[in-house]
Protein backbone atom coordinates (compact mmCIF):
# COMPACT_ATOMS: atom_id res chain seq x y z
CA UNK A 1 0.00 0.00 0.00
CA UNK A 2 1.23 3.69 -0.69
CA UNK A 3 2.26 5.66 1.90
CA UNK A 4 1.68 9.64 1.66
CA UNK A 5 3.43 12.69 3.62
CA UNK A 6 2.14 15.99 3.07
CA UNK A 7 4.12 19.30 3.98
CA UNK A 8 1.94 22.30 4.87
CA UNK A 9 3.50 25.53 5.74
CA UNK A 10 2.73 28.66 8.28
CA UNK A 11 2.96 30.83 4.95
CA UNK A 12 3.84 30.84 1.56
CA UNK A 13 7.57 30.74 0.53
CA UNK A 14 8.36 29.07 3.53
CA UNK A 15 10.44 26.46 1.78
CA UNK A 16 7.88 24.02 1.14
CA UNK A 17 8.85 23.62 -2.37
CA UNK A 18 12.52 23.21 -1.52
CA UNK A 19 11.89 20.80 1.26
CA UNK A 20 9.90 18.39 -0.63
CA UNK A 21 12.33 18.20 -3.54
CA UNK A 22 15.02 17.50 -1.03
CA UNK A 23 12.97 14.59 0.84
CA UNK A 24 12.26 13.38 -2.58
CA UNK A 25 16.43 12.99 -3.57
CA UNK A 26 16.89 11.77 -0.15
CA UNK A 27 14.32 8.98 -0.36
CA UNK A 28 14.77 8.03 -3.93
CA UNK A 29 18.77 7.68 -3.01
CA UNK A 30 17.80 5.37 -0.67
CA UNK A 31 15.53 2.90 -3.27
CA UNK A 32 11.92 4.38 -2.41
CA UNK A 33 9.32 4.92 -5.19
CA UNK A 34 8.59 8.01 -4.81
CA UNK A 35 6.72 10.86 -6.62
CA UNK A 36 5.91 14.35 -5.63
CA UNK A 37 2.37 15.80 -5.48
CA UNK A 38 0.34 19.67 -5.30
CA UNK A 39 -3.51 19.39 -5.41
CA UNK A 40 -3.26 23.16 -6.68
CA UNK A 41 -0.26 25.80 -7.16
CA UNK A 42 -0.39 28.90 -8.19
CA UNK A 43 2.58 30.39 -10.30
CA UNK A 44 3.06 31.32 -13.63
CA UNK A 45 6.36 29.83 -13.47
CA UNK A 46 5.32 26.27 -15.20
CA UNK A 47 7.27 23.52 -17.25
CA UNK A 48 6.07 21.04 -19.77
CA UNK A 49 5.28 17.67 -18.92
CA UNK A 50 6.04 14.53 -21.60
CA UNK A 51 2.67 13.41 -21.29
CA UNK A 52 1.73 16.84 -23.33
CA UNK A 53 0.45 18.99 -20.11
CA UNK A 54 1.42 22.04 -17.83
CA UNK A 55 2.67 21.99 -14.19
CA UNK A 56 4.03 24.31 -11.75
CA UNK A 57 7.56 24.20 -11.98
CA UNK A 58 8.40 23.15 -8.47
CA UNK A 59 6.64 19.85 -9.25
CA UNK A 60 9.04 19.52 -12.32
CA UNK A 61 12.01 19.89 -10.27
CA UNK A 62 10.42 17.84 -7.57
CA UNK A 63 9.97 15.03 -10.05
CA UNK A 64 13.59 15.30 -11.22
CA UNK A 65 14.64 14.59 -7.66
CA UNK A 66 12.83 11.87 -7.51
CA UNK A 67 14.70 10.72 -10.99
CA UNK A 68 11.30 10.99 -12.53
CA UNK A 69 9.83 12.54 -15.80
CA UNK A 70 7.31 15.20 -14.57
CA UNK A 71 3.66 14.61 -15.02
CA UNK A 72 0.44 16.26 -14.87
CA UNK A 73 -0.85 14.14 -12.73
CA UNK A 74 1.75 15.49 -9.93
CA UNK A 75 0.17 19.23 -10.02
CA UNK A 76 -3.44 18.44 -11.30
CA UNK A 77 -4.65 21.88 -10.45
CA UNK A 78 -2.67 24.98 -11.69
CA UNK A 79 -3.75 28.50 -11.38
CA UNK A 80 -2.31 31.23 -13.88
CA UNK A 81 -2.82 34.66 -12.70
CA UNK A 82 -3.88 37.04 -15.29
CA UNK A 83 -4.88 39.71 -13.04
CA UNK A 84 -4.90 40.87 -9.52
CA UNK A 85 -8.22 38.91 -8.80
CA UNK A 86 -8.65 36.43 -11.45
CA UNK A 87 -7.03 33.45 -12.69
CA UNK A 88 -6.35 30.89 -15.86
CA UNK A 89 -7.07 27.65 -14.69
CA UNK A 90 -5.05 24.55 -15.74
CA UNK A 91 -6.89 21.38 -14.70
CA UNK A 92 -4.39 18.14 -15.51
CA UNK A 93 -2.20 19.81 -18.11
CA UNK A 94 -4.73 21.51 -19.69
CA UNK A 95 -6.59 24.89 -20.10
CA UNK A 96 -9.99 24.55 -18.09
CA UNK A 97 -10.87 28.05 -18.04
CA UNK A 98 -10.45 31.60 -16.59
CA UNK A 99 -11.97 32.21 -13.16
CA UNK A 100 -12.16 35.65 -10.59
CA UNK A 101 -11.15 34.75 -7.32
CA UNK A 102 -14.53 34.52 -5.44
CA UNK A 103 -15.87 32.35 -8.89
CA UNK A 104 -13.15 29.86 -8.26
CA UNK A 105 -14.12 28.77 -4.58
CA UNK A 106 -16.97 27.46 -6.22
CA UNK A 107 -15.12 25.62 -8.83
CA UNK A 108 -13.24 23.88 -6.22
CA UNK A 109 -15.55 21.24 -5.28
CA UNK A 110 -15.75 19.98 -9.17
CA UNK A 111 -12.08 20.55 -9.17
CA UNK A 112 -11.60 17.78 -6.17
CA UNK A 113 -12.66 15.01 -8.39
CA UNK A 114 -9.75 15.35 -10.82
CA UNK A 115 -7.29 16.09 -7.46
CA UNK A 116 -8.67 12.60 -6.34
CA UNK A 117 -7.74 11.19 -10.21
CA UNK A 118 -4.47 12.30 -10.30
CA UNK A 119 -3.84 11.29 -6.89
CA UNK A 120 -4.89 7.74 -7.07
CA UNK A 121 -3.07 7.35 -10.48
CA UNK A 122 0.38 8.30 -8.91
CA UNK A 123 -0.51 6.30 -5.46
CA UNK A 124 -0.24 3.25 -7.87
CA UNK A 125 2.80 4.20 -9.45
CA UNK A 126 4.79 4.78 -6.01
CA UNK A 127 5.79 3.38 -2.57
CA UNK A 128 5.41 6.74 -1.16
CA UNK A 129 4.10 10.20 -2.13
CA UNK A 130 5.10 13.43 -0.58
CA UNK A 131 2.55 16.31 -0.76
CA UNK A 132 2.93 20.11 -0.72
CA UNK A 133 0.65 22.26 0.45
CA UNK A 134 -0.13 25.77 -0.73
CA UNK A 135 -0.15 28.88 1.49
CA UNK A 136 -0.88 28.29 4.53
CA UNK A 137 -4.00 25.86 6.74
CA UNK A 138 -4.11 29.10 8.70
CA UNK A 139 -6.20 30.64 6.08
CA UNK A 140 -8.92 29.21 7.62
CA UNK A 141 -11.61 31.76 5.36
CA UNK A 142 -10.47 29.38 2.51
CA UNK A 143 -11.30 26.15 4.51
CA UNK A 144 -14.56 25.39 2.82
CA UNK A 145 -14.04 23.17 0.00
CA UNK A 146 -10.52 22.95 0.06
CA UNK A 147 -8.68 20.91 -2.01
CA UNK A 148 -5.01 22.42 -1.30
CA UNK A 149 -4.49 21.61 2.24
CA UNK A 150 -6.02 20.28 4.86
CA UNK A 151 -9.45 19.29 2.55
CA UNK A 152 -6.75 17.20 0.63
CA UNK A 153 -5.25 15.61 4.04
CA UNK A 154 -8.72 14.35 5.75
CA UNK A 155 -10.16 13.92 2.23
CA UNK A 156 -7.17 11.03 1.54
CA UNK A 157 -6.20 10.00 5.27
CA UNK A 158 -2.83 12.08 4.76
CA UNK A 159 -0.50 13.10 7.31
CA UNK A 160 1.11 16.31 7.48
CA UNK A 161 4.20 17.79 8.73
CA UNK A 162 4.01 21.13 9.38
CA UNK A 163 6.82 23.98 8.63
CA UNK A 164 7.46 27.38 10.19
CA UNK A 165 10.02 29.89 8.63
CA UNK A 166 12.19 31.24 11.56
CA UNK A 167 14.31 33.32 9.20
CA UNK A 168 11.33 35.70 8.35
CA UNK A 169 11.04 36.13 12.08
CA UNK A 170 8.01 35.14 14.97
CA UNK A 171 8.43 31.30 13.73
CA UNK A 172 7.01 30.23 17.51
CA UNK A 173 3.68 32.34 16.83
CA UNK A 174 3.49 31.01 13.42
CA UNK A 175 3.40 27.53 14.17
CA UNK A 176 1.50 28.23 17.73
CA UNK A 177 -1.11 30.13 16.31
CA UNK A 178 -1.64 28.22 13.36
CA UNK A 179 -2.58 25.57 15.60
CA UNK A 180 -4.81 27.49 17.64
CA UNK A 181 -6.90 28.18 14.48
CA UNK A 182 -7.37 25.36 12.97
CA UNK A 183 -10.11 23.35 13.25
CA UNK A 184 -9.59 20.20 16.03
CA UNK A 185 -10.17 17.81 13.39
CA UNK A 186 -7.59 19.57 10.99
CA UNK A 187 -4.69 20.14 14.21
CA UNK A 188 -5.62 15.97 14.59
CA UNK A 189 -3.64 15.51 10.65
CA UNK A 190 -0.53 17.19 11.93
CA UNK A 191 2.25 14.34 13.26
CA UNK A 192 4.98 17.26 14.09
CA UNK A 193 6.55 20.17 12.89
CA UNK A 194 10.07 21.41 11.25
CA UNK A 195 11.96 25.04 11.75
CA UNK A 196 13.56 25.77 8.51
CA UNK A 197 16.08 28.43 7.24
CA UNK A 198 17.99 28.80 10.49
CA UNK A 199 21.36 30.67 11.31
CA UNK A 200 23.21 30.47 13.58
CA UNK A 201 23.84 28.30 16.84
CA UNK A 202 21.15 25.44 16.82
CA UNK A 203 21.41 25.23 20.45
CA UNK A 204 19.91 29.00 21.43
CA UNK A 205 16.70 27.72 19.85
CA UNK A 206 16.19 24.32 21.77
CA UNK A 207 14.18 25.52 24.34
CA UNK A 208 12.28 27.51 21.22
CA UNK A 209 11.44 23.62 20.01
CA UNK A 210 10.43 22.89 23.43
CA UNK A 211 7.93 25.95 23.86
CA UNK A 212 6.26 25.17 20.21
CA UNK A 213 5.88 21.10 21.36
CA UNK A 214 4.59 21.72 24.75
CA UNK A 215 2.43 24.57 23.44
CA UNK A 216 0.99 22.51 19.73
CA UNK A 217 1.62 18.89 21.40
CA UNK A 218 3.28 18.30 18.23
CA UNK A 219 7.15 16.92 18.25
CA UNK A 220 9.51 18.74 16.58
CA UNK A 221 10.95 16.75 14.15
CA UNK A 222 14.21 19.12 13.01
CA UNK A 223 15.62 22.85 13.29
CA UNK A 224 16.85 23.10 9.62
CA UNK A 225 19.41 25.39 9.19
CA UNK A 226 19.59 27.45 5.71
CA UNK A 227 20.32 26.28 2.84
CA UNK A 228 22.13 29.15 0.52
CA UNK A 229 22.56 27.16 -2.05
CA UNK A 230 18.90 26.77 -2.78
CA UNK A 231 19.28 30.39 -4.82
CA UNK A 232 20.77 27.98 -7.59
CA UNK A 233 18.03 26.21 -7.82
CA UNK A 234 14.59 26.85 -9.64
CA UNK A 235 12.31 29.12 -7.53
CA UNK A 236 8.45 28.24 -7.40
CA UNK A 237 7.22 31.64 -8.17
CA UNK A 238 7.57 35.66 -8.38
CA UNK A 239 8.02 35.65 -4.61
CA UNK A 240 11.34 34.77 -5.23
CA UNK A 241 11.90 37.81 -7.47
CA UNK A 242 11.61 40.41 -4.69
CA UNK A 243 15.24 38.88 -3.14
CA UNK A 244 17.94 39.08 -4.17
CA UNK A 245 19.15 35.88 -5.65
CA UNK A 246 22.66 34.41 -6.95
CA UNK A 247 24.19 37.14 -9.66
CA UNK A 248 27.73 37.57 -10.35
CA UNK A 249 28.15 41.35 -9.75
CA UNK A 250 31.81 41.51 -10.76
CA UNK A 251 30.80 40.29 -14.44
CA UNK A 252 31.97 42.68 -17.13
CA UNK A 253 29.03 42.66 -18.99
CA UNK A 254 25.12 43.62 -18.09
CA UNK A 255 21.92 41.62 -19.09
CA UNK A 256 18.81 43.70 -18.06
CA UNK A 257 15.37 42.20 -17.62
CA UNK A 258 12.06 44.44 -17.00
CA UNK A 259 10.53 42.61 -13.99
CA UNK A 260 6.44 42.47 -15.45
CA UNK A 261 3.95 42.17 -13.54
CA UNK A 262 2.78 38.86 -15.30
CA UNK A 263 6.35 37.45 -15.34
CA UNK A 264 6.54 33.60 -16.14
CA UNK A 265 9.10 31.72 -16.47
CA UNK A 266 11.49 33.51 -15.21
CA UNK A 267 13.71 30.78 -13.97
CA UNK A 268 14.61 30.84 -17.25
CA UNK A 269 17.47 33.55 -16.21
CA UNK A 270 18.89 31.04 -13.45
CA UNK A 271 21.80 30.10 -15.84
CA UNK A 272 22.34 33.50 -16.36
CA UNK A 273 23.16 34.74 -13.15
CA UNK A 274 25.66 32.42 -12.53
CA UNK A 275 27.97 32.94 -15.55
CA UNK A 276 31.08 35.30 -14.14
CA UNK A 277 31.34 37.57 -17.16
CA UNK A 278 27.71 38.66 -16.66
CA UNK A 279 25.88 40.67 -14.28
CA UNK A 280 22.51 39.74 -14.60
CA UNK A 281 19.98 42.95 -13.39
CA UNK A 282 16.30 42.55 -12.79
CA UNK A 283 14.96 45.39 -13.34
CA UNK A 284 12.04 46.65 -10.87
CA UNK A 285 8.87 48.79 -11.39
CA UNK A 286 9.88 52.63 -10.84
CA UNK A 287 13.53 51.92 -11.96
CA UNK A 288 14.82 52.99 -15.31
CA UNK A 289 16.33 50.36 -17.90
CA UNK A 290 20.11 50.60 -17.38
CA UNK A 291 22.71 51.15 -20.25
CA UNK A 292 23.60 47.40 -20.58
CA UNK A 293 24.36 44.94 -23.57
CA UNK A 294 21.26 42.80 -23.42
CA UNK A 295 17.73 43.69 -22.61
CA UNK A 296 15.62 40.68 -22.50
CA UNK A 297 12.10 40.84 -22.87
CA UNK A 298 10.53 37.83 -20.60
CA UNK A 299 7.55 35.63 -21.14
CA UNK A 300 4.64 36.75 -19.60
CA UNK A 301 0.86 35.58 -18.72
CA UNK A 302 -0.96 38.70 -20.17
CA UNK A 303 1.59 39.83 -22.92
CA UNK A 304 -0.92 42.94 -23.81
CA UNK A 305 -1.81 44.42 -20.25
CA UNK A 306 2.30 43.78 -19.48
CA UNK A 307 3.01 45.63 -22.51
CA UNK A 308 0.90 48.43 -21.65
CA UNK A 309 2.59 48.64 -18.22
CA UNK A 310 5.88 48.69 -20.12
CA UNK A 311 5.22 51.69 -21.20
CA UNK A 312 3.81 53.37 -18.19
CA UNK A 313 7.27 52.28 -16.86
CA UNK A 314 8.97 54.44 -19.87
CA UNK A 315 10.83 51.53 -20.71
CA UNK A 316 9.99 51.64 -23.99
CA UNK A 317 12.21 54.95 -23.83
CA UNK A 318 14.46 53.36 -22.50
CA UNK A 319 14.61 50.18 -24.79
CA UNK A 320 14.95 52.93 -28.04
CA UNK A 321 17.44 54.53 -26.41
CA UNK A 322 19.62 51.29 -25.79
CA UNK A 323 18.88 50.58 -29.16
CA UNK A 324 20.26 53.60 -30.70
CA UNK A 325 23.30 52.78 -28.74
CA UNK A 326 23.72 50.04 -30.38
CA UNK A 327 22.85 47.28 -27.59
CA UNK A 328 20.84 43.99 -28.65
CA UNK A 329 17.71 42.38 -27.80
CA UNK A 330 16.09 39.42 -26.88
CA UNK A 331 12.36 38.72 -26.75
CA UNK A 332 11.10 35.32 -25.43
CA UNK A 333 7.74 34.37 -25.75
CA UNK A 334 5.33 36.98 -24.72
CA UNK A 335 8.35 39.30 -24.84
CA UNK A 336 9.54 38.19 -28.80
CA UNK A 337 5.04 39.19 -29.22
CA UNK A 338 5.58 42.67 -27.73
CA UNK A 339 8.66 43.42 -29.88
CA UNK A 340 6.47 43.27 -32.77
CA UNK A 341 4.65 45.68 -34.66
CA UNK A 342 0.91 44.24 -33.29
CA UNK A 343 -0.91 41.99 -30.87
CA UNK A 344 -4.85 41.19 -31.64
CA UNK A 345 -6.36 39.36 -28.92
CA UNK A 346 -9.66 38.48 -31.36
CA UNK A 347 -10.78 35.83 -28.64
CA UNK A 348 -10.26 37.83 -25.65
CA UNK A 349 -7.87 35.10 -24.55
CA UNK A 350 -6.17 37.40 -21.74
CA UNK A 351 -9.35 38.81 -20.52
CA UNK A 352 -10.65 41.20 -23.13
CA UNK A 353 -11.26 41.56 -26.54
CA UNK A 354 -8.86 43.94 -28.38
CA UNK A 355 -5.35 44.51 -29.44
CA UNK A 356 -2.07 46.92 -29.83
CA UNK A 357 0.81 48.39 -31.20
CA UNK A 358 3.51 46.32 -30.58
CA UNK A 359 7.45 47.85 -30.20
CA UNK A 360 7.63 47.56 -33.66
CA UNK A 361 11.56 46.75 -33.07
CA UNK A 362 10.61 43.51 -35.40
CA UNK A 363 8.71 43.24 -38.36
CA UNK A 364 6.10 40.56 -37.33
CA UNK A 365 2.29 40.57 -35.68
CA UNK A 366 0.90 38.30 -33.26
CA UNK A 367 -2.06 36.87 -33.18
CA UNK A 368 -3.23 35.56 -29.85
CA UNK A 369 -5.24 31.92 -30.45
CA UNK A 370 -7.28 29.45 -28.43
CA UNK A 371 -4.64 26.69 -28.60
CA UNK A 372 -2.18 26.30 -26.36
CA UNK A 373 1.78 25.58 -28.06
CA UNK A 374 3.14 22.82 -24.85
CA UNK A 375 6.10 21.05 -26.32
CA UNK A 376 10.13 19.91 -25.80
CA UNK A 377 12.17 21.03 -28.39
CA UNK A 378 15.78 20.88 -29.90
CA UNK A 379 17.47 22.39 -32.28
CA UNK A 380 19.86 24.82 -33.73
CA UNK A 381 20.17 28.35 -33.58
CA UNK A 382 20.36 30.77 -36.14
CA UNK A 383 23.17 32.37 -37.37
CA UNK A 384 25.63 31.02 -35.10
CA UNK A 385 24.85 27.56 -35.36
CA UNK A 386 24.39 26.17 -31.27
CA UNK A 387 22.73 23.09 -30.22
CA UNK A 388 19.87 24.40 -27.82
CA UNK A 389 16.97 22.30 -25.60
CA UNK A 390 14.08 23.99 -24.25
CA UNK A 391 10.17 23.92 -24.36
CA UNK A 392 7.41 25.70 -25.85
CA UNK A 393 4.26 26.98 -23.48
CA UNK A 394 2.33 29.69 -25.35
CA UNK A 395 -0.62 30.83 -27.15
CA UNK A 396 -0.51 32.83 -30.08
CA UNK A 397 0.95 33.04 -33.70
CA UNK A 398 3.47 35.11 -35.29
CA UNK A 399 4.37 36.13 -38.70
CA UNK A 400 5.96 38.48 -40.79
CA UNK A 401 9.08 39.84 -42.91
CA UNK A 402 11.41 39.03 -39.90
CA UNK A 403 10.13 35.80 -39.20
CA UNK A 404 11.93 35.04 -42.96
CA UNK A 405 15.60 35.12 -40.80
CA UNK A 406 14.64 32.55 -38.21
CA UNK A 407 16.04 32.27 -35.19
CA UNK A 408 15.76 28.76 -34.11
CA UNK A 409 15.18 25.97 -36.49
CA UNK A 410 14.32 22.95 -34.22
CA UNK A 411 15.57 19.04 -34.98
CA UNK A 412 11.87 18.01 -36.23
CA UNK A 413 12.22 20.97 -39.01
CA UNK A 414 10.38 23.73 -38.03
CA UNK A 415 11.17 26.76 -37.13
CA UNK A 416 10.60 29.68 -34.61
CA UNK A 417 11.68 32.74 -33.34
CA UNK A 418 12.82 36.05 -36.05
CA UNK A 419 16.05 38.78 -36.39
CA UNK A 420 15.72 42.11 -37.56
CA UNK A 421 18.07 43.13 -40.65
CA UNK A 422 20.88 44.04 -38.57
CA UNK A 423 20.43 41.02 -36.21
CA UNK A 424 20.45 43.62 -33.43
CA UNK A 425 17.04 42.44 -32.49
CA UNK A 426 16.05 38.90 -31.84
CA UNK A 427 13.16 36.81 -30.52
CA UNK A 428 11.52 33.41 -30.28
CA UNK A 429 8.99 31.35 -28.15
CA UNK A 430 11.20 28.90 -26.36
CA UNK A 431 12.06 29.02 -23.17
CA UNK A 432 14.01 26.93 -21.24
CA UNK A 433 17.17 28.41 -23.39
CA UNK A 434 19.90 29.69 -21.37
CA UNK A 435 20.51 26.09 -19.59
CA UNK A 436 22.05 24.56 -22.43
CA UNK A 437 25.94 26.09 -22.55
CA UNK A 438 26.25 25.53 -26.39
CA UNK A 439 23.43 28.07 -26.96
CA UNK A 440 24.21 30.22 -23.95
CA UNK A 441 27.98 30.39 -24.72
CA UNK A 442 26.26 31.61 -28.28
CA UNK A 443 24.02 34.51 -27.04
CA UNK A 444 27.25 35.52 -24.37
CA UNK A 445 29.97 35.98 -27.17
CA UNK A 446 26.78 38.11 -29.64
CA UNK A 447 27.39 40.71 -26.43
CA UNK A 448 30.67 40.01 -26.34
CA UNK A 449 31.31 38.12 -22.97
CA UNK A 450 32.85 35.65 -22.33
CA UNK A 451 31.27 32.15 -21.98
CA UNK A 452 31.98 29.55 -19.25
CA UNK A 453 31.75 25.47 -19.72
CA UNK A 454 29.93 25.32 -16.43
CA UNK A 455 27.15 22.90 -16.98
CA UNK A 456 23.53 24.03 -15.62
CA UNK A 457 22.35 20.91 -15.50
CA UNK A 458 24.71 19.37 -13.63
CA UNK A 459 24.99 21.89 -11.22
CA UNK A 460 21.27 21.88 -10.73
CA UNK A 461 21.82 17.77 -9.64
CA UNK A 462 25.02 18.39 -7.54
CA UNK A 463 22.64 20.98 -5.63
CA UNK A 464 19.86 18.88 -5.38
CA UNK A 465 22.04 15.95 -3.70
CA UNK A 466 23.53 18.33 -1.45
CA UNK A 467 20.40 19.94 -0.36
CA UNK A 468 19.39 15.45 0.54
CA UNK A 469 22.46 15.63 2.47
CA UNK A 470 21.99 19.12 4.54
CA UNK A 471 18.30 17.29 5.03
CA UNK A 472 19.46 14.01 6.27
CA UNK A 473 21.88 15.76 8.57
CA UNK A 474 19.48 17.21 10.31
CA UNK A 475 16.03 15.24 10.08
CA UNK A 476 15.82 11.53 11.21
CA UNK A 477 14.65 10.55 7.23
CA UNK A 478 13.25 6.92 9.32
CA UNK A 479 11.81 8.96 11.73
CA UNK A 480 9.94 10.44 9.16
CA UNK A 481 8.80 7.79 6.69
CA UNK A 482 7.09 5.87 9.89
CA UNK A 483 5.11 9.02 10.04
CA UNK A 484 3.86 8.70 6.22
CA UNK A 485 0.21 6.98 6.38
Amino acid sequence: MTKALMFQGTGSDVGKSLLVAGFCRAFARSGVRVKPFKPQNMSNNAAVTEDGGEIGRAQALQARACYAAPSLDMNPVLLKPQSDVGSQVIVQGKIFGVAKARDYQALKPQLAGFVAASYAKLCEKADLVLVEGAGSPAEINLRRDDIANMGFARAHDVPVVLIGDIDRGGVIAQIVGTKSVLDPLDAAMVRGFLVNKFRGDASLFSDGMTMIAEKTGWPGLGLIPFFPQAARLPAEDAMALAQPRVSSSGGRKIIAVPMLPHISNFDDFDPLKLEPDVRLEMVRPGEPLPVCNLIVLPGTKTTLSDLAFFRAQGWDIDLRAHVRRGGKVLGICGGYQMLGNSIDDPLGMEGFFGGAEGLCLLDVETTLTSDKILLACTGISQPEGAAFSGYEMHVGVTRGADCERNFLTFADGRSDGAISPDGAIRGCYLHGLFGHESFRGALLRWIGAEASDFAYEAEVERVLDALADHLAGHVDLDALLKLAG
